[in-house]
């Protein structure tokens, strides 16, 4: 690395910016680096003398990254995240049945994966540490870019195109209301109405502007989920419960609510979930990721997921 006055840049110094940054302390982070707090305040003064500006404001025993520090704290957690999985590689990692992987799901492939992957990893790759992380798809997108995540499975509908996101497994699952097999709807012995769905409570997980245009091409202004959803969470698991227990309708895929059936519409719905695997698309992939992207392209085989 370029060397000024003879100091040179190392990415253990990008490593304690890093920390400290994500600390706010110059204790809390000494303590995590284990580094006295002399040491550390010499590695940032170091830093900030070959970058040629400061990365912190001093606010009492607080620090807060300046502009330049804002700039400089996103390339040095890829160098650091970069250089971590190179380590990895380097040292064998046995094409990735050891180590980390980092995997965010959001509602319904959180239903849907979850289970299967930790039973798939806890029998084939006990040695791997999977970390699963749940969330909406703006939170594990945001995750994703900070480099905490390896990769995330989203509803794909509801990620915006960037240049540095990249989809790819996409599939699509059957969606729509469903509900007890008990429930009133089911008895009508005609396809239910519109009208029918909105006497009964309506259960769902944060909807894609693509699929409130489904819905309300279908249905009407009165199917805007602004107005037509009562019961709002982002576990898909939580309003498929709720339908379990109650006459309330959900919105959901089919496959992630056992239990449940299919409430016949007029006109129909025919509508579908659509999910993918996203990662960022510069960035070197973590030696286990593979692992990841052939189970999930048995497992959608298996589940017949178009």
């Amino acid at each position: 690395m370029h060397s000024i006055g003879g100091f040179r840049m190392t990415l253990v110094q990008l490593r304690h910016f890093v920390v400290l940054a994500e600390l706010g302390a110059f204790v809390q982070a000494a303590k995590a680096l284990y580094l006295t707090q002399p040491a550390l305040t010499r590695s940032i003064q170091g830093l900030e003398e070959e970058l040629g500006g400061r990365l912190f404001d001093r606010l009492g025993r607080r620090i807060a990254l300046t502009p330049f520090g804002h700039e400089v704290l996103q390339r040095a957690r890829r160098l650091v995240a970069d250089a971590e999985a190179l380590k990895q590689t380097g040292k064998g990692l046995h094409a990735g049945l050891i180590g980390t992987l980092r995997i965010g799901l959001s509602s319904g492939p959180g239903a849907l994966l979850s289970v299967p992957l930790m039973l798939h990893m806890g029998e084939h790759h006990p040695r791997l540490q999977l970390q699963i992380s749940r969330g909406n798809t703006t939170v594990l997108i945001d995750e994703l870019r900070e480099q905490h995540l390896d990769a995330a499975v989203l509803d794909v509908r509801s990620v915006r195109p960037a240049a540095d996101l990249a989809i790819a497994q996409t599939f699509e699952l059957a969606a729509g209301f469903l509900v007890r097999p008990d429930h009133p709807l089911v008895q009508l012995g005609r396809p239910a109405t519109i009208e029918d769905v909105l006497a009964y409570p309506i259960a769902s997980t944060p909807l894609s502007d693509e699929v409130a245009r489904i819905l309300i091409g279908r249905y009407g202004p009165q199917a805007n989920p602004d107005d037509m959803v009562t019961l709002r969470s982002d576990e898909t698991q939580t309003i498929v419960e709720v339908a379990r227990q109650s006459q309330a309708i959900v919105l959901t895929a089919h496959a992630a609510a056992p239990g449940l059936v299919p409430l016949r519409m007029s006109p129909a719905l025919d509508a579908t979930a659509r999910f993918g695997l996203v990662t960022l698309s510069q960035r070197q992939e973590a030696p286990a990721l593979r692992i990841l992207r052939e189970w999930l392209a048995g497992w959608l085989v298996q589940n017949g997921a178009a």
